[in-house]
């Protein structure tokens, strides 16, 4: 089961990816958890942006808990 949900937040993640790369930034998907947390890392400008885990949280999170069944976090590691 976990490859198929790793393939729908690699899904997800690539549809955001264009708005974090025009900001100069990424993210990059580590692992989904048991307990149903994604974990990520933030990569370029969103590493040190002042409103990255607003973008973690309003953002991404919440189209990852929409999209993919199962997820119930989004943590950045």
């Amino acid at each position: 089961m976990s490859n198929t949900v790793d393939t729908k937040i690699e899904e997800v993640l690539e549809t955001i990816r264009p708005a974090l790369n025009a900001d100069g930034g990424d993210v990059e998907f580590l692992r989904f958890r048991q307990d149903g947390v994604v974990e990520l890392r933030l990569l370029g400008a969103c590493e040190d942006c002042p409103i990255s885990m607003m973008t973690l949280k309003e953002g991404i999170e919440r189209r990852l808990k929409n999209d993919v069944p199962g997820v119930t976090e989004v943590q950045a590691v």
